[in-house]
């Protein structure tokens, strides 16, 4: 192949084909695809003014760079950065080709797009062929996923221990074999073994190194080589981690990596040969490999892989129960999909679709408007010079619906469209979408709508409908348009009524289970609303309400679904805050997808749970008929057990200079902020300490307690700024449920502003979750209750006001009260014993005991007592006299088996008492209000009956699975 330097545009023409080859060479791999590209070829670049021009296409040697000629631009300004590709596209699938006077004319097989920028930026390219498309389009993807992995050294090196294995590589580059080499060899082959560090870095420390041994030669020798890689590739506190968990040694053994495992990652059913296999493929030796040893930089490599993710791997598939009805679901949702601008001006663009269906989302918006020779469009109505056809965006929904997930999508239809073209809307939705479309009639004899796994694969229309006892072709229905209506409310002629719009039969008989429906009043809605009506709110009705009605708004949307759409006000496509809302259990919030932010992390954090499915299960609270849950709750929740949730901040890696700083040089000084998310008795937030101009290896160090009273709405987000910045502070955030927390060491991946995963950019932590006991010794079983009294918080029932019913509730005081003091007594015991081994609250059982174990021990390597099984139950029994400490082990590990085993023997009989009254409670459920009515209880004494029937309801329910709980952790301790 020739020089690309060399080459000019009119140089021969290569034709290349992975499947036949008329000419030089078959392509067979990617590093031939690569070499094509390198020779360059002719593409056509398409503009958006309908012109196309022709322009000789090359890479760069070192596969950093596109460049093209002849161009206006100078040289550094007619190029692509390949790290700024986001995507590569094959066909006419960007706006550009759309709307080009010619692209019926261009091929769509040799048709590609090269998406980059933060703002997905389109190079439009046509190739003359399309196996010449499909070379470009190949090795570009390569290219842009081997830039996002690390590169693996483990291949074709000749690997021995640490030293050893940089000796072997020192040598395999030392090509003379002088046992020297120049500094810029050295320095290149320190970046391939770690290729996140800075050229300047290295260079920096090899110059020290010389300096302090008085040389004047820049050559490397084999000694300072691998003193230099020591020095700059050894994180200091992952070594401190290998020692800790080694006992000392400078590797882990198959056993080390198990027991680390077990008690600190919570790792279950681990085995020796899963470890063996773990230190097979991270050790770098050769001879650690074949010995089952990982060493410090195997290690290192290890804990940043995903296998040490932050995120559950269970959570990356769908693991929910996905057979409950739609509306006990969150539901990934968009604002104005079809915008990539602000709302106010911005231009309609597919690629709105496009992005939002790759992201999981499971609700989409189309505003139709009547468009020129009868073809519906799409357009933003402020700026109705650009705009897509309807045809096209419902071709590129049914191309992408199901590609990130499989569970139903909603369209919903904003409907501006003249009768004759809602005619072409069905009809065009029937050709594209065919039998996907959901338009079976809902059954007045069910009671909830369908589940997201019987809906799954279907596209359902959320729109108005005529009436179906009506028997006419068309007719007059309520505006909805959001946005104008909102507009007429806030006028001052506002008259309270809607404007109509007409609505042919066709195009109400797409609409079934999500049929658009004004909201009234709560009490209205809960008598004559029926289960497949929707209604809309927009941000500022929704946020007065969840405000005044918190527990009604919960309760409404246990039934039927609730969409949230963003402020009229929100000109430059603001986002809401999506938590405020699911707070109050609404499903459907929907956000402005092209406005990156803190709101958009959140919403995005969230949904990446279950697989990213689109669809996430709400608590059980705000699902189950006869419950109690607001929004606005100070503290406790009734009937789920706060937790604690613990977090150290250990380092940050490979911290970027924020990418809004201006007049600054490279260096930052990183701090790291901890926000929690949730109801609002949980939203805290946190920071650690700043370090001073550090941003390759910042060591923070630092412990964050956080209580959690309600852990499956609650979310975390890691920010990191820079505390000396101008312009811009924001170097990099993530957002996780609570609920996809991996417990142990583990490395958090940063995101840009923009949502994108930045390469070796990451915090270390340790996260660990426990119990609100904290320290404190065990109480004894003859005192716990009246010590309780002072000490504990009883979830206590309230007083309904009908004897009847209170009766029955006063029975389950004692079990109840005997449930809590079973299960505190058993942390408390636990503590106690991890108090006395030296370990901290958040120490596993495991870690407690292998603790013990080693306490346990004489000087002379014997073990001073002996385990005994004593009705299933292991006690230890000193073997002679014991010193003191010794013995107040004993005795606490004696009282956590007692307690322990009070509490496997006694759960059955509690849990059944509380089911009993629970069960009993709820046949009143359905004469509640005649009974009230009866004792002349009415209005809000009535409400408030009601409710406290519902929270009483929710303890029962909620103890009797936390006794059953606790009973299996129980038997799991005795185990271990």
């Amino acid at each position: 192949l020739q020089d690309p330097s060399n080459q000019k545009c009119g140089g021969r023409k290569k034709t290349v084909s992975f499947s036949s080859m008329p000419s030089e060479k078959k392509i067979s791999s990617a590093n031939d695809c690569i070499s094509f590209m390198q020779a360059g070829c002719e593409l056509k670049k398409v503009r958006p003014n309908s012109r196309i021009y022709n322009r000789f296409f090359t890479l760069d040697t070192d596969l950093q760079a596109l460049r093209w000629e002849p161009s206006k631009k100078d040289l550094e300004k007619a190029k692509l950065d390949i790290s700024a590709i986001k995507e590569i596209r094959l066909g006419k699938n960007t706006e550009t080709f759309r709307n080009n006077g010619l692209a019926d004319q261009i091929c769509e097989d040799c048709a590609f797009s090269i998406l980059h920028g933060e703002n997905y930026e389109s190079l439009d390219l046509v190739a003359n062929s399309a196996d010449v498309a499909n070379i470009w389009v190949s090795g570009l993807r390569y290219l842009v996923s081997r830039s996002k992995q690390p590169l693996d050294f483990m291949e074709g090196n000749q690997n021995t221990p640490r030293f050893m294995w940089l000796k072997t590589v020192f040598e395999a580059a030392d090509i003379d074999g002088n046992g020297i080499m120049l500094e810029d060899t050295s320095v290149e082959l320190i970046k391939q073994l770690n290729p996140t560090l800075k050229e300047s870095k290295i260079r920096l420390k090899f110059k020290e190194i010389q300096k302090s041994k008085e040389k004047l030669t820049t050559r490397v020798t084999e000694e300072e080589f691998c003193e230099a890689f020591c020095e700059l590739c050894t994180r200091p506190e992952v070594y401190f981690l290998l020692v800790q968990i080694s006992k000392n040694k400078e590797y882990l053994d198959a056993n080390d990596l198990m027991l680390f495992l077990e008690a600190e990652q919570g790792v279950t059913h681990i085995t020796e040969d899963m470890c063996l296999n773990i230190i097979r493929r991270y050790e770098l030796s050769e001879e650690g490999r074949q010995k089952g040893f990982l060493a410090i930089d195997g290690f290192t490599q290890y804990l940043l892989s995903p296998e040490c993710d932050i995120f559950d791997p269970e959570q990356k598939k769908v693991a929910q129960d996905m057979t409950q009805p739609l509306s006990h679901y969150y539901i990934n949702a968009s604002h104005n999909t079809y915008l990539v601008e602000d709302q106010f001006r911005g231009p309609a663009d597919i690629n709105g679709y496009v992005r939002a269906l790759k992201m999981g989302c499971r609700s989409i918006e189309l505003d139709v408007s009547d468009g020129s020779d009868n073809e519906p469009i799409l357009c933003n109505r402020n700026n109705v010079t650009t705009h897509v056809s309807f045809r096209s965006v419902i071709e590129v929904i049914n191309k992408f619906a199901f590609v990130a997930s499989e569970y139903p999508l909603i369209l919903c239809l904003g409907n501006h469209c003249s009768l004759p073209q809602q005619k072409v809307m069905v009809q065009q939705m029937k050709k594209v979408f065919g039998n996907k479309l959901y338009t079976e009639a809902p059954l007045p004899s069910e009671s909830y709508l369908p589940s997201p796994e019987k809906l799954k694969r279907m596209i359902i229309v959320k729109g108005k409908k005529l009436p179906s006892d009506a028997d006419v072709l068309e007719g007059e229905v309520t505006d909805e348009d959001e946005e104008a209506e909102m507009s007429r409310r806030m006028s001052v002629d506002y008259n309270g009524e809607q404007k109509q719009i007409w609505l042919c039969r066709e195009l109400s008989d797409l609409v079934s289970i999500c049929k658009s429906v004004q909201y009234r009043d709560f009490e209205l809605s809960m008598k004559s609303q029926n289960y497949w009506e929707i209604c809309s709110f927009s941000e500022t009705e929704a946020s007065r309400i969840a405000n005044e009605y918190p527990e009604d708004f919960v309760n409404y949307n246990k039934k039927f679904l609730s969409r949230i759409y963003p402020s009229a006000v929100r000109i430059d496509s603001s986002n809401l805050n999506p938590q405020d809302f699911w707070n109050c259990g609404c499903q459907i919030v929907a956000m402005n997808f092209q406005t990156p932010g803190p709101m958009m992390d959140l919403h995005t954090g969230w949904f990446l749970q279950n697989g990213g499915c689109g669809y996430v299960l709400r608590p059980s609270i705000m699902r189950d008929e006869v419950s109690y849950f607001s929004a606005n709750t100070k503290g406790i929740v009734p009937g789920v057990s706060p937790l604690v949730l613990h977090i150290k901040i250990i380092s940050g890696q490979n911290f970027p200079k924020p990418k809004g700083a201006c007049a600054k040089g490279d260096v930052i000084d990183p701090y790291v902020c901890i926000e929690i998310h949730g109801i609002p008795a949980d939203c805290s937030e946190q920071r650690t300490k700043t370090v001073q101009q550090n941003s390759d290896n910042p060591i923070f160090d630092e412990t964050f307690e956080f209580q959690v009273n309600l852990p499956e709405l609650a979310m975390i987000r890691f920010v990191v700024l820079d505390d000396d910045y101008i312009g811009d502070e924001f170097i990099g955030q993530y957002t996780i449920p609570f609920e996809c927390l991996q417990p142990g060491y583990r490395h958090v991946p940063l995101r840009s502003f923009v949502g994108d995963i930045m390469e070796h950019v990451t915090l270390f932590v340790h996260i660990a979750i426990t119990n609100r006991s904290g320290g404190g010794k065990a109480q004894k079983r003859s005192l716990s209750v009246r010590m309780g009294k002072k000490v504990r918080e009883y979830n206590m029932l309230r007083n309904i006001g009908l004897k009847t019913i209170d009766d029955i509730f006063k029975i389950a005081v004692h079990p109840l009260r005997e449930a809590i003091d079973m299960r505190e007594n058993m942390q408390n015991a636990i503590v106690s014993i991890k108090e006395l081994c030296g370990l901290p609250p958040i120490a596993s059982l495991k870690q407690c005991l292998l603790t013990l174990s080693s306490r346990l021990i004489t000087s002379d390597n014997t073990p001073s007592v002996s385990l005994v099984m004593k009705d299933s139950f292991p006690y230890l029994e000193p073997l002679g006299a014991i010193p003191d400490v010794q013995k107040k082990m004993l005795a606490a590990y004696d009282l956590m088996i007692q307690e322990s085993r009070f509490l496997i023997e006694m759960a059955d009989a509690v849990q059944e008492k509380i089911v009993q009254c629970q069960k009993a409670g709820m046949e009143f459920h359905e004469e509640l209000h005649n009974l009230g009515a009866k004792e002349g209880l009415k209005g809000r004494k009535l409400n408030k009956a009601t409710e406290s029937f519902a929270w009483n309801i929710t303890v029962l329910k909620e103890h009797g699975v936390l006794t059953w709980q606790r009973d299996g952790r129980a038997k799991e301790g005795t185990r271990a």
